[in-house]
């Protein structure tokens, strides 16, 4: 008995991610019965639910404030009768234009429309492109929107979305995942493949649409260097560091210009995620859920000395300085939001050299970060894999240090990226399953998070807003919290 006590304490569940494909961008659930078959050979795998984007693009695409939740009430009831949970994406942003986009999904029709008059309520970068993924954060709090923000516009979104599902959050729906930028990532969308962004670049930054050109103009007159202008030399999109003035060796990135201006870039997408999150927050006030933000896992050009690709998407992290544990440090805030963090399936084995690619070190580095703010941590994988490679790391990043007779460190929850003809194929399921009982430490399936100490409780308040100064406190850097070399639970012996 205080075996098996002491093993649930380690248990991690797992979830899957749902097909793109499965609502129309005509608001129409498809294949409802080849969906359910789907749900129920997952379900029989042991996972612990599914994660959905619940897109904006779709249920708010008539006119502002016109909602229509019917194809996904009907997928949140499909997923109760199967007996599974569900982690809800308020999706934001457009499907399409970034890795793994199947489908397109653009954003409402009704806000490209207030774009084609004023395209500066995109992200712009240095040439003029506009980025129509996501509306830029100089928008959040202008009354742009038929009288509304950008920011009213998401938390009227998410109070919608809670009323309607109010009878299936806590029994069905336990997680809602809180999109703030491009792929639904706390980032600015610096690497868009829609604007011919192939890896390793650095990407550009993206801050050049009117309202950020002010802001930063505004913030530069106030420190004393009215001057100072936005960056000029940081390169194109498939730059390398060395090619550009502004991330080379001694680079613009080092002067106090530099810094200046990467300050208040990386500050302005905390306070952007910051308030949608107190938006949240209001919205789903009471439910028992909790909330997530996902951060995206900048591998590329970590192992060289500007972190180019990392500044370039708002993460001003350097050898010298920690870009993720403020973000940690803001989240704690929000009834303690959970961290989500992609590529755990990544090995620095793996990757290409000449990218200076080392994509094992952010992870300990931002779940350490996160857990010295004493918030949970949960992970997705990047690419889809099959392979016990892959499962095995993942694994390792579940349990940094393998079973514990309390079960700490581990993850909150992982999401397997996704639902596919592929994974449901003979030998890569048979891995799957086995992936699934090695992260639920060889127990079976348990329908009660209490027991494996992640009760949930009614969402709090969050609590008053954290200085700007007391965050960057949290850019000192430290070390990260040991890792084992390998796990202890392979999925191949």
């Amino acid at each position: 008995m205080a075996e098996s006590k002491k093993m649930l304490a380690n248990y991690v569940p797992v979830y899957v991610m749902l097909p793109l494909e499965i609502i129309s961008t005509d608001n129409v659930l498809l294949d409802k019965e080849g969906l359910k078959q789907q749900l129920l050979k997952l379900k029989m795998a042991g996972i612990d639910g599914v994660m959905s984007d619940v897109w904006w693009g779709i249920v708010e695409s008539k006119g502002p404030k016109q909602y229509d939740w019917s194809a996904y009430r009907s997928l949140v009831e499909l997923i109760k009768e199967c007996g599974l949970k569900m982690q809800a994406i308020m999706s934001f942003h457009q499907c399409g234009g970034n890795v793994g986009d199947e489908v397109t999904i653009p954003i409402p029709q009704w806000v490209l429309d207030i774009g084609e008059a004023n395209p500066d309520i995109f992200y712009t970068d240095r040439e003029g492109d506009r980025n129509k993924e996501y509306l830029t954060l100089g928008v959040d709090l202008l009354p742009l929107f038929h009288g509304r923000t950008a920011v009213q516009v998401y938390g009227d979104y998410m109070k919608s979305f809670k009323e309607t599902m109010a009878d299936l959050i806590g029994e069905v729906i336990i997680d809602i995942e809180v999109g703030l930028g491009a792929a639904g990532e706390l980032r600015y969308p610096s690497y868009p493949q829609s604007l011919g962004w192939v890896f390793p670049g650095i990407g550009e930054f993206q801050c050049y649409d009117k309202y950020l050109k002010a802001a930063f103009k505004e913030a530069a007159t106030k420190a004393g260097h009215p001057e100072w202008e936005l960056p000029d030399n940081a390169g194109t999109y498939n730059d390398t560091p060395d090619s550009t003035e502004f991330f080379g060796s001694n680079g613009t990135y080092l002067t106090d210009k530099g810094k200046f201006f990467l300050t208040w870039y990386s500050n302005k997408l905390i306070t952007h995620g910051d308030d949608i999150l107190d938006e949240a927050n209001k919205a789903f006030l009471g439910c028992k859920l909790k909330l997530a933000a996902k951060i995206s896992g900048m591998h590329w050009w970590y192992n060289s000395p500007s972190h180019a690709a990392e500044l370039t998407a708002g993460y001003y992290n350097l050898y010298d300085r920690d870009g993720y544990r403020p973000i940690a440090r803001m989240l704690s805030r929000h009834d303690t939001a959970i961290l989500n963090f992609t590529c755990l399936e990544m090995r620095d084995s793996e990757q290409d050299a000449a990218a200076k690619s080392a994509p094992q070190e952010p992870v300990q580095q931002v779940f350490s970060g996160a857990w010295r703010e004493h918030i949970e941590v949960a992970g997705k994988n990047a690419l889809s894999r099959y392979d016990s490679y892959a499962y095995n790391q993942i694994r390792l990043n579940a349990r940094p240090n393998g079973i514990t007779n309390k079960g700490v460190p581990k993850m909150h929850g992982f999401t397997y990226l996704r639902s596919s003809d592929d994974l449901f194929e003979d030998t890569n399921f048979e891995l799957f399953k086995i992936f699934v009982k090695k992260m639920h430490a060889d127990q079976e399936y348990c329908s009660d998070p209490a027991k494996y100490g992640k009760e949930l409780k009614p969402l709090k308040r969050s609590k008053p807003k954290i200085p700007i100064e007391d965050l960057l406190d949290a850019t000192t850097p430290m070390k990260p919290f040991p890792w084992d070399e390998e796990t202890d639970m392979k999925v191949d012996g």
